[in-house]
């Protein structure tokens, strides 16, 4: 019943951007220098059908071969096509008919615009929890991308475990959504209004956190996030003390991780060469790389580096051979007392 209703309220209700009744699915965070003029070569109607609450500008975009879910009118997708070159390769998976149509209609109008030979976009209709229906083989993406889509779907965990499949190995899901601070009650998640709004359909972030690593994306690193202030009386109204938050994170498929941040001694060497980010890299939102300077790091971010598109990019210190605990400042420490206490006092032993 969520996709019957999420077809009609993308495909008929919202005739654009203007008719949307909160600022869940609005994008507000100032735009890159490097990406606006991008924007400006996306076609007027493509750019009014976009419905997402994020900016989906992942690093080191050239030839990758990158699915986007819930494409809608392909604005994402076109900008992309951009990043990733003419080697490089955009599929995007959608299942209104009515934002198909539109992101159908102009793959030719934006290969002309850059200076293409062939399209490197294509479209597809489909359901993200059922990927495998489309027939796409395991291990065939370097980057899966959304932007507010995740939260209309009515099955999150087989989302995310459709693009755990997907993925190459080192590669990434990188994607944009909407977070509550509390589970949904029930009354909420099926009001039809709030649901297309992509408020009542969010990942409670805890729970979000869990399914990730449950699905093997063990390390979910947050990259930016804001408050959503909905500015709608009458929705704020309905929501009551639940809070919402955009956010952006970067999901990794690498099934070795550790479920702490652990201390090997390696550090990391930024060297500055990855496009449009000369003087540093954010990895997220604990991570500013500065070029040039030697950066100590948990050997889950010395791995993510490592053994993903960025490692030409970096130098790599230590061998990892030695263990020295929890990484410092990752908020966990050894949960026992120092203090040894009288040794002439009596203990009693389990």
């Amino acid at each position: 019943m969520k996709h019957e209703q999420i077809q009609e309220y993308y495909g008929k209700v919202l005739q654009g951007s203007d008719d949307l009744q909160t600022n869940a699915c609005c994008t507000t965070d100032d735009m890159p220098d490097h990406l606006k003029p991008l924007m400006a070569n996306i076609h007027d109607e493509v750019a009014a059908h976009y419905y997402g609450c994020g900016l989906v500008n992942p690093e080191q975009l050239e030839g990758m071969h990158i699915l986007d879910l819930g494409s809608g009118s392909g604005r994402d997708c076109f900008v992309l096509s951009q990043l990733v070159g003419e080697h490089g390769r955009i599929v995007g998976v959608d299942m209104t008919d009515q934002q198909l149509a539109i992101a159908n209609r102009h793959i030719d109008y934006h290969t002309d615009k850059f200076g293409y030979a062939n399209a490197n976009v294509s479209f597809r209709k489909g359901y993200i929890e059922r990927l495998d229906d489309l027939g796409m083989p395991d291990n065939s993406f370097d980057l899966i991308v959304s932007n507010c889509v995740i939260n209309l779907s009515p099955d999150k965990e087989a989302v995310l475990r459709q693009a755990y499949r997907l993925l190459k190995p080192g590669g990434e899901l990188y994607f944009s959504d909407v977070y509550s601070d509390r589970r949904i009650p029930p009354s909420l998640a099926d009001d039809p209004v709030l649901y297309g709004e992509c408020l009542s359909g969010a990942f409670y972030w805890h729970d979000f956190i869990s399914t990730a690593k449950s699905v093997g994306f063990l390390d979910p690193r947050l990259v930016e996030d804001r408050p959503l202030t909905i500015e709608n009386p009458e929705i704020e109204m309905k929501v009551g003390h639940i809070n919402f938050y955009s956010a952006t994170y970067r999901l990794f498929k690498l099934p070795e991780l550790d479920a702490q941040c652990e201390d090997y001694g390696q550090a990391v060497i930024y060297q500055g060469t990855i496009e449009n980010h000369k003087h540093s890299l954010r990895l997220d939102k604990h991570h500013l790389i500065e070029a040039g300077k030697v950066f100590p790091v948990c050997r889950n971010t010395y791995q993510m580096l490592h053994d993903s598109r960025f490692k030409d990019h970096f130098e790599f210190m230590g061998d990892g051979s030695s263990h020295y605990g929890v990484f410092a400042g990752c908020g966990t420490v050894v949960p026992f007392d120092a203090d040894t206490g009288d040794n002439d006092m009596e203990t009693d032993c389990c």
